[in-house]
């Protein structure tokens, strides 16, 4: 199996994994900024140790970057943070399945970014894989309850939220894939951990300054959380470093696509851990899901 199909399904269980801790701390403790803020302030120091681990470990020095670079991973920390907010939103609305189904458009959308920013087009044969995908997605996530029907499923708060934090998503991926192509060195790794650092340092400098002059006791709030927050910190950097690992080798598109299996994680986990039944509709998606992975990992 190729390293970035591997690194696409350790993001995206990581992903899992620290998803479940933002859920708590947004619903229970801090405001959708401030667990926002939580997510990157704790996987700042866990990922600037990595990349001095690494650089360390493999005798390298730090490599130098493009011009095009910044303006992407700006681009990129920007977007994540705003598709980040987005999501935390959903995590407070009684219609957060229907917001997340709307959110699992990111694959479409990445398609269409990457086209538009970088050029990358998807084959023929990829794009069917993917919509297939949507279709599992689809039976992953109906609406909760039958509370919305027709229209009004589509014509709500959080179907706007899911569809704007799918395109930021996939606007950050793009740039991110845009970032770590501008690293110059040849050490896949090394790439997405320079690219990573400086991500997450712009994204806790900008919102340090948002909640120092917005919501000043959520920085407070953050520190008072940190025993649960320091763990999604390490799961966030793990995932992210995946990520970036994947994006560096392969296109976003495809990359968002395998990482769907993100899906298929959750509801494992709903099963496993919390004794819940699967429906036969569930299962049909995670079929289709399964199939669209395979597809694309074939076609590429």
């Amino acid at each position: 199996m190729e390293l970035w199909i591997l690194a696409a399904i350790c993001a995206a269980f990581f992903q899992t994994l620290r998803f479940m801790l933002q859920k708590h701390l947004a619903t229970a403790t801090l405001s959708a900024s401030g667990a926002t803020y939580a997510r990157f302030v704790y996987s700042l120091p866990f990922v600037l140790a990595a990349l001095a681990l690494w650089i360390s470990g493999q005798g390298a020095a730090m490599p130098s970057v493009g011009a095009m670079f910044w303006g992407y991973s700006v681009m990129g920390a920007m977007s994540q943070i705003l598709a980040t907010l987005c999501v935390v939103m959903l995590f407070k609305m009684r219609n957060f399945a229907v917001g997340i189904t709307f959110k699992k458009t990111e694959v479409l959308q990445t398609a269409l970014v990457a086209v538009v920013l970088l050029g990358e087009g998807v084959s023929l044969r990829v794009l069917m894989a993917m919509l297939v995908g949507l279709a599992g997605v689809l039976l992953l996530t109906p609406t909760p309850g039958g509370q919305m029907t027709g229209w009004r499923r589509f014509a709500n708060r959080a179907s706007g939220l899911g569809l704007l934090s799918g395109l930021l998503f996939g606007v950050s991926g793009v740039s991110y894939r845009g970032a770590t192509l501008a690293v110059l060195s040849d050490d896949p790794i090394l790439r997405a951990a320079v690219t990573l650092s400086f991500v997450v340092l712009v994204q806790v400098l900008a919102l340090t300054v948002w909640l120092t002059l917005r919501e000043p006791g959520q920085i407070g709030a953050v520190w008072g959380a940190r025993r649960v927050a320091v763990w999604m910190g390490i799961t966030s950097m793990v995932g992210s470093i995946s990520w970036m690992v994947a994006f560096t080798l392969q296109h976003a598109a495809y990359v968002t696509a395998v990482g769907q299996v993100e899906l298929i994680f959750s509801l494992l986990a709903s099963v496993l851990v919390f004794r819940e039944k699967i429906a036969a509709r569930e299962l049909a998606g995670i079929a289709l899901l399964t199939l669209s992975i395979v597809g694309i990992v074939i076609a590429v």
